[in-house]
């Protein structure tokens, strides 16, 4: 055996905690965080194999620590195990910034709040410095990564497949994600190949970044939640979603969208997960099953509770009191939804309970009993539908739980085998065992009332009487009533107009409980209620009541249907009452007639002739300039007559165009003095004919301290304040960029040698010629967004003063708006002469 080499033993630890493009972003995100930064942009090129740069504003690495920045195992968030027990950061080991050097060429920008200026380290692959440079970034730390996973040919081989790139960019977002929400204050950034992906602002609270991160709607369908645990203290926060939300927003196919913090760490726990669903699950259709709901769940322990220090990415951590956390989860889920169970479980556990207690002995003579007691077994918190179900289980199922088939002989007196089809289908297949009658229905018998006339009257149910046995029957439903689209329903009571309206609110402050519940408090009610408010309810029952005997007259006066005991059912022949129902008619209103304004113009046939030929030799000139018609109903277009074409206006493209030349030319952009001026230099502003260009513009008068600054409209207007500093006439190389526009993203030295590469090469004098590319497409955003916050609809005459001024500020090979999309669309031309007019109308008279 012999020991590896040092560079052996980096690279295989190395790959191991840096696996791929997600932990890279994953372990710099931290330290930006860890370094209280407020503001973190990630930028991707080639999906993160050629380039990753995250930089950050937060304090930034000390001169004293950054020969050691990459060396594993230095850090300055702990200084032995015992502060695990104490951790209040996401890194802790010193091993991310090493793991990255050994794969990757590394490069960390970096300048804090004492430092006068940021500092370029270039990494080697032990993590030490081999070169520095200044550098004109401000405050906080920036990491560039190239060329990831250069010594690792197979691991970078397997982003050589689209699709895994793909993914891997989305699992970058969905980390990203997750610290966005549980870092409201946090504004960040993603860009891959120069083009912005995804980016959240800053917020002031958790529900303000889930909306910026997740979108309002699905927001909308969470509600917030704070559960708190004792002995152990543990704190839950966080959003679930809500009982009875569209399952479609709050839910996922994946678990990308469950987020889960443990002291603010995103980890990942299999537990909480199964139990969020398993009580979301039993609240949603049939068709949500198996999906993943959204929810953000924070858990607050003690940091001396957490092994943290379990993998080496971290999204898995080892807890003390596991048990009091998923209980402690489980009675915020049992508070938030209830006691869910699966229908399933439920219909086992009725089917166990109905199966252990249903009677088989010889002395259940009737079926009515076993029903009856089913009825009076089944639980009180279950629904009226769950009791029918059950009570069908027990009857219909051929093998119960300790009821052999002898024993069902014995009950019955007929096994399955021992009748045919016909006694089935005859109802004398099942016997009494003591009176060996066919088995009767059970018959509901109501209070002091007699027994039935064929009924048996040895049967015990025929002398049981049931207590919530229907005493009133409803109005029937006749023919006559559904071709008239009415039917004739039974006037409601006092009582049950009274419990039709205050049901709905004793559930809704009661969701737990039963419907014997229910209804007790219903009554009671009732019976409390002032004289004032049952009189208001007795005199909605007599109106129901008036309207309940028109109804029954009404439908007195229809034919119905006749049949007699013994004889075939006739439909009797309607067709004449139907006829008149279904050809009748209804009486359409008539308009009152207005007579309308009216005046006698002469006219004579005579002149009409002389003048036509006149005006069919000398066609009418057409207008040279667009003259708008009318408004069309849609998007606010215009119709326009231009000569002998009729086109559509779209007047919003116009107003862009114009609104975005007046920016180019007008526009100046403010500047915010820098904390720290930027030196300038021949090789940054890209030349000595640049730096020449510079000090020659127009300056202002200079200044006490023998300074001047630059008022060149050229570089004013596009956001740049630079000073120079004169000795005599001479000027020295001190040139300073003291103020930048901030409204433009990443606005820096690159902008300013485009502006005075434009002044040398192309001899630009006008300030429209001078925009560089970020503050081109900076301004055309603002004209977009202008343009839509105008109204939906102009009049005539604004139509006319956008055409006056498209005419006059715009050439005619620039008719297009911002989006290359053309003011106005040909949809006609119209006939110049007579014999025009008469070959376009031949087609149409045909």
């Amino acid at each position: 055996m012999h020991q590896l080499p040092p560079s052996t033993v980096r690279l295989l630890s190395s790959s191991q905690v840096i696996t791929s493009v997600v932990n890279v972003v994953k372990e710099l995100t931290e330290n930006s965080l860890d370094a209280e930064a407020t503001s973190v942009d990630v930028k991707l090129e080639n999906y993160g194999l050629d380039r990753i740069e995250v930089r950050d504003n937060g304090s930034g690495i000390r001169a004293e620590d950054t020969p050691v920045m990459g060396v594993r195992h230095f850090t300055s968030k702990i200084s032995s195990h015992q502060d695990l027990e104490s951790l209040q950061t996401y890194g802790f080991r010193g091993e991310a910034l090493g793991s990255i050097c050994a794969v990757a060429e590394v490069t960390v920008t970096t300048k804090t709040k004492e430092d006068d200026f940021s500092t370029q380290y270039t990494l080697d692959l032990t993590g030490n410095i081999v070169s520095q440079k200044p550098s004109h970034l401000g405050q906080g730390t920036t990491v560039s990564v190239q060329r990831l996973f250069k010594n690792l040919p197979v691991r970078r081989q397997f982003y050589s497949n689209t699709k895994k790139c793909k993914e891997e960019l989305k699992r970058v977002q969905d980390v990203l994600t997750a610290f966005a929400i549980v870092k409201p204050e946090l504004r960040v950034t993603l860009y891959h190949n120069k083009v912005m992906l995804w980016q959240k602002s800053k917020m002031a609270d958790h529900r303000s970044a889930l909306v910026a991160t997740l979108g309002p709607n699905v927001v909308s369908h969470l509600q917030p939640f704070h559960h708190r645990h004792e002995d152990p203290e543990i704190i839950l926060d966080g959003f679930l979603p809500k009982p009875g939300a569209d399952f479609t927003l709050t839910s996922s196919s994946s678990a990308d969208k469950a987020f889960i913090y443990v002291n603010d760490r995103p980890v990942q726990q299999k537990e909480i997960t199964k139990l969020v669903r398993q009580h979301l699950g039993a609240l949603q259709a049939e068709e949500a099953r198996g999906r993943f709901p959204t929810f953000v769940l924070r858990v607050s322990v003690s940091a001396a509770a957490v092994d943290v220090n379990l993998t080496p990415d971290k999204t898995q951590v080892l807890l003390h009191h596991k048990e009091a956390l998923l209980t402690a989860v489980e009675d915020l889920l049992v508070s938030l939804y209830g006691a869910q169970t699966s229908a399933k479980e439920i219909n086992k556990g009725i089917s166990s309970d109905v199966s252990s207690h249903c009677p088989t002995s010889n002395n259940s003579s009737s079926s009515s009993i076993a029903e009856d007691w089913i009825v009076d077994q089944i639980p009180a918190d279950l629904s009226l539908c769950d009791a029918d179900e059950a009570s069908q289980n027990c009857a219909t199922e051929p093998n119960l739980e300790g009821n052999s088939p002898e024993r069902l002989d014995d009950g019955l007196g007929a096994r399955e085998d021992a009748f045919s089809a016909e006694e089935w289908s005859r109802g004398t297949a099942l016997r009494d065992p003591d009176s060996d009658k066919p088995l009767q229905p059970v018959t509901i018998l109501r209070p002091n009332a007699g027994p039935a006339k064929d009924e048996d009257k040895s049967s015990p149910s025929s002398t049981r009487l049931i207590s919530n046995a229907i005493i009133e029957k409803r109005a029937a439903l006749t023919a006559y009533d559904v071709l008239a689209n009415r039917a004739v329903r039974a006037p409601l009571s006092p009582a049950a107009l009274f419990e039709k309206e205050t049901r709905a609110e004793v559930v809704s402050e009661n969701p737990k409980a039963s419907l014997h519940q229910i209804n007790a408090a219903v009554r009671e009610r009732w019976k409390t209620l002032n004289q004032e408010e049952r009189q208001k309810f007795e005199d909605r029952a007599q109106k129901h009541m008036e309207h309940h005997e028109q109804a029954r007259a009404a439908s007195a006066e229809a034919p119905r249907r006749v049949s007699a005991q013994g004889q075939k059912r006739k439909a009797l022949s309607n067709q004449q009452l139907l006829d008149e129902l279904f050809s009748a008619q209804p009486q359409k209103k008539l308009k009152n007639s207005v007579s309308k304004p009216s005046r006698t113009v002469g006219c004579s046939l005579a002149s009409l002739r002389q003048n036509l030929p006149r005006l069919a030799s000398s066609p009418p000139s057409a207008p040279l300039r667009p003259c708008p018609i009318s408004r069309l109903a849609s998007q606010g277009s215009w119709l326009l007559l231009s000569g002998h074409k009729l086109l559509v206006l779209n007047p919003f493209r116009v107003e862009e165009a114009l609104l975005f030349q007046r920016l180019m030319d007008n526009n100046i952009l403010p500047a915010v003095a820098l904390k720290d001026p930027i030196p300038l230099t021949e090789e940054s502003l890209g030349g000595a004919e640049n730096m020449d260009a510079l000090c020659s513009m127009e300056k202002q008068s200079p200044e006490l301290d023998g300074s001047v600054v630059i008022s060149d409209l050229r570089l004013v207007a596009n956001g740049f304040k630079i000073k120079l500093i004169l000795m005599g006439v001479k000027l020295t190389d001190q040139r300073k960029v003291t103020a930048m526009a901030e409204c433009v993203p990443f606005l820096g030295l690159g902008d300013l040698r485009e502006i005075l590469t434009a002044v040398v090469q192309k001899k630009t004098r006008a300030v429209s010629g001078c925009r560089p590319l970020k503050v081109y497409n900076h301004l055309k955003g603002e004209a977009v967004r202008l343009v839509r916050q105008m109204p939906a609809h102009f009049s005539r005459e604004e139509v006319r003063g956008i055409l006056r001024r498209m005419e006059t500020q715009l050439e005619r090979r620039h008719r297009t708006c911002l989006h290359e999309r053309p003011f106005t669309q040909l949809l006609c031309e119209l006939p110049s002469t007579e014999q025009e007019a008469r070959a376009v109308a031949k087609p149409l008279d045909l």
